[in-house]
């Protein structure tokens, strides 16, 4: 027994052993983190808070680093770097900076430049890899010898990796930086990377400094002529950068040069931005919080509408835009129309609401105010106004989310525009990347954007349609957009001048806003044009043409209403589709004179001639067969179990018109059909009286037909039916013959 005690207090003090020695490496471990962390100091020049530079302090955040900031607020002194060799002033403002740690001999400094970088690893695996690189200051390295390529042979050869000095990074003892540069001396115009590419390639100075380059970019990813050495990669927390060509996880990236669109690419995901695990990150992250206002509080809004040209559905875009939850009296409205087609329904929108918001300014059609010149001066309504904020919105785009303005405040970018597509395709608002010469690409990740199956907030290089524009950007005239760059269409130009100023515009899918019309093929020079939409616009005009209860039909449960044996009965179109196709047939006005005689047949002869129109007549025939098979059959589906043919065939496709002193009525008849669709176009006991169908074998009639409802019934042989007479007014209805 007492061996057995023996035993047991033995492995008790062994696993309290074993826990302190766990504990003590623990803390060990800690202060070893928190001493490197103290060690590393993270310098970098700024004179603006740009969105580069404040993705920069968000990366840094994220893992916990340091970050001394110079020059913020002063006068930028180093030239047009984007464009031209400059930037001493960078390396003169770190000399003031680091006199006062030249004597620290622990103090590591990484000296960044910030307007596009990110940082992607804490201080410990920064620090690790600096240690293995055996050196005491350690550059960043490129492809390319610039600014000046003549240097190139100087270089010393190396193995594998890239071989030239770029001065967008480097990390080493602050000693030993300080010597550095010192050395020589730089004006503030003088070019910062010529001078560090001088100090290198004096051999004496960098052994006895011990600088070496990042060849194989352990530390440094500069994506200038590498872009496709590196590959994204995910882990569930976060997103980090493989080397494909060298094997190495660098912890840094740097988008020099032309790379600044490749780096906001995978800067959407890099920091803890996006992760496969939670989505997005960074979405929630400096939000306004409206609800927190009154609306007297809200901000003032600028809101400019634009119709450059023809576009099917305007009278809905105008709905959408006054169902946006936002206090009409905080938005002044803008609105720039080129075409005399649209007039009236911009002055029904007006008409209607103009006297809900704070301010209208109209710019008409007779002004021939281009739009170039028109975009620009909706910027300047609202810099007049000194808006909070200013809304683009194109007539090309439905905002079906009345929240769309509300949360695109909320989620608080410089320029943001909400994420639309054409319905049942892949064409969106904006583009994931650009072709060297600054035209379409494609982005790897474009699609898992556009089909929403990634939802975020996203930097790209390009926006169009509609977006939202922080009015400070209107306050700084550095940054002040402009729709005007050389022969730049309008939204080229614009999203041109961003870049250039480095200002980032970003879409947004973390909620649907609405979609996009396609006014490709729209001819406002037809009849009623926004019939003829139901191939572009298909979602647009079923919800104005496709009767409210039609789902109904298709529901299993559902019995559709049979008033005769196999004659179903059922609401297909809207009044205003039966309204619409009246006008059409009356417009073109070249109605059949009822006889036997019919030059638009094959044959030249028709049996049971009425007065009517045919729908090719019109140009909608391929519209109307379209009809056919997506609204029609799956219905038929449903009636006449077994029977399957798709796509439906109809040749005979008419409107028919009775009047008591034209034809009044039809004498008993089939059909050259499998199954005939009848479609009442107007309504009885108002436009007309009497009417009706009546079939003949089971002696059943339907009258008072409902107006948009479809009538099916088969066609040969057992169906043997007529048209009772139109008493009073003018009866339509439509008819095909299907599958004859």
């Amino acid at each position: 027994m007492a061996s057995r005690c023996e035993g047991l207090l033995i492995h008790g003090l062994l696993w309290l052993s074993l826990a302190l020695a766990t504990l003590l490496a623990t803390q060990t471990n800690a202060k070893e983190s928190e001493t490197s962390s103290n060690n590393l100091l993270i310098i970098t020049v700024a004179t603006n808070a740009t969105d580069g530079f404040k993705r920069f302090m968000r990366s840094a955040k994220v893992y916990n680093l340091n970050v001394k900031v110079l020059g913020m607020n002063e006068k930028w002194e180093g030239g047009n770097i984007r464009w031209f060799a400059g930037g001493g002033h960078k390396v003169n403002l770190l000399k003031k900076e680091l006199d006062n740690l030249k004597d620290s001999k622990e103090k590591i400094i990484l000296f960044l430049d910030s307007y596009d970088v990110i940082l992607l690893a804490g201080a410990d695996r920064i620090i690790k890899k600096f240690d293995q690189s055996k050196s005491k200051i350690l550059f960043s390295a490129e492809g390319f010898c610039w600014p000046d390529a003549k240097l190139a042979d100087s270089y010393p050869k190396v193995e594998k990796g890239k071989r030239f000095l770029n001065s967008g990074g480097f990390i080493g003892y602050a000693p030993e930086i300080y010597n550095m540069i010192t050395s020589s001396e730089i004006q503030n115009a003088d070019d910062d990377q010529l001078f560090y590419t001088k100090i290198y390639l004096d051999e004496d100075l960098r052994k006895k400094l011990n600088i070496k380059l990042d060849h194989r970019a352990d530390i440094f990813q500069n994506l200038n002529g590498a872009v496709g050495d590196v590959e994204l990669r995910f882990k569930d927390d976060d997103a980090f950068l493989y080397n494909t060509a060298y094997g190495t996880t660098p912890v840094v990236v740097h988008g020099n040069g032309p790379n600044k669109v490749s780096l906001n690419s995978i800067g959407n995901y890099l920091a803890k931005s996006w992760v496969p695990q939670d989505g997005c990150l960074q979405c929630a992250e400096d939000n306004i919080d409206l609800g927190a206002l009154k609306e007297s509080e809200y901000p003032t809004v600028t809101m400019g509408l634009f119709i450059e040209k023809p576009t099917p559905f305007l009278e809905d875009f105008f709905e959408r835009i006054a169902d946006l939850t936002y206090p009409k009296n905080k938005i002044d409205i803008y609105i720039h129309n080129k075409n005399d087609v649209h007039e009236k329904d911009v002055a029904k929108f007006l008409e209607k609401h103009e006297s809900k918001y704070n301010s209208v300014v109209q710019i008409l059609p007779e002004e021939n105010i281009k739009e170039w010149h028109g975009r620009n001066r909706g910027l300047e309504e609202c810099f007049k106004r000194k808006c909070d904020y200013y809304f683009s919105v194109d007539s090309d785009v439905m905002l079906t989310n009345p929240r769309s303005l509300k949360s695109l405040i909320q989620q608080n970018r410089s320029v943001l525009s909400p994420m639309l597509v054409r319905p049942f395709k892949v064409w969106s608002n904006f583009w994931g990347a650009l072709t060297p010469d600054g035209f379409y690409a494609r982005s790897s990740d474009y699609m898992e954007i556009v089909n929403n199956n990634r939802h975020g907030v996203w930097n790209v290089p390009f926006v169009s349609g509609t977006y939202l524009i922080q009015g400070s950007l209107l306050s700084d005239k550095d940054a002040m957009p402009s729709f005007i760059h050389n022969l730049l269409d309008a939204d080229m130009a614009f999203c041109y001048n961003l870049r250039d100023k480095g200002i980032f515009m970003y879409v947004t899918n973390v909620e649907e806003f609405g979609h996009l019309i396609n006014s490709e093929t729209y001819d406002p020079a037809l009849k009623n044009p926004e019939m003829y939409q139901i191939f572009d616009n298909r979602l647009d005009w079923e919800r104005r043409y496709i009767h409210a209860n039609y789902s109904k039909n298709l529901d299993p449960t559902f019995q559709l209403d049979m008033p005769c044996p196999d004659v179903y009965w059922f609401p297909v179109v809207t009044p205003r589709f039966c309204k619409e196709l009246i006008e059409m047939m009356e417009h073109f006005g070249r109605w059949s004179d009822g006889s036997n005689q019919d030059d638009r047949l094959d044959g030249g002869y028709e049996n049971v001639p009425t007065r009517d129109i045919h729908m090719n007549q019109v140009g909608y025939d391929q519209h109307w067969l379209y009809f056919l098979r997506e609204y029609i059959r799956p219905v038929q589906e449903r009636a006449y179990t077994g029977y399957f043919h798709d796509p439906p065939q109809a040749q005979m496709n008419f409107v028919v018109r009775y009047k008591p002193n034209e034809q009044p009525a039809l004498r008993p008849h089939h059909d050259s059909s499998t199954y005939t669709i009848n479609v009442a176009l107007n309504r009885p006991n108002i436009d007309y009286e009497g009417g009706g169908c009546r079939f003949v074998r089971y002696n059943c009639s339907v009258v008072d037909s409902r107006m948009g409802w479809t009538l099916m019934h088969p066609g040969r042989l057992t169906h043997y039916h007529e048209g009772l007479p139109t008493t009073r007014g003018t009866r339509y209805i439509m008819v095909s013959f299907v599958d004859p």
